[in-house]
């Protein structure tokens, strides 16, 4: 959890460079601090685990697999990171597989893009006031 004054750390994982970027620069711009990226699990797995966010947005289709393979092993790992699942995969037996697996939040790209930078804020905290699954 992320102290009064340092800024929240986020961890990207999406296969889209064009996302990635847009997220980057919106976070950035709100004072975040992007630890990394990853357009795959393995990569994504690992990057994590080292770079120790508050959030990780995942996607749910990563190249070569899925963001759930990344949910479950960082949340063996370390469970006191919390995930916004970014998507436009949204579907709602998308959305009970992420919650049931630890999610905090899920978004969808196409009609919620404008709500990621105050949801990773709030996720940072675990406040969990958060967005329901509909």
């Amino acid at each position: 959890m992320p102290s009064r004054h340092a800024p929240v750390k986020v961890f990207i994982a999406d296969d889209s460079v064009l996302i990635r970027d847009r997220v980057a620069a919106m976070f950035e711009a709100s004072a975040m601090n992007v630890v990394g990226w990853a357009a795959t699990p393995q990569s994504a797995i690992e990057g994590i685990l080292s770079a120790a966010p508050d959030v990780v947005v995942l996607d749910v289709q990563l190249e070569g697999g899925s963001g759930l393979q990344v949910l479950r092993a960082v949340r063996q790992a370390a469970p006191d990171i919390a995930f916004v699942v970014f998507s436009s995969n949204s579907g709602p037996a998308y959305r009970k597989r992420y919650a049931a697996e630890g999610a905090e939040v899920f978004l969808d790209k196409s009609i919620e893009f404008d709500q990621l930078v105050d949801v990773v804020i709030k996720a940072s905290r675990h406040g969990a006031a958060l967005i329901p699954d509909n």
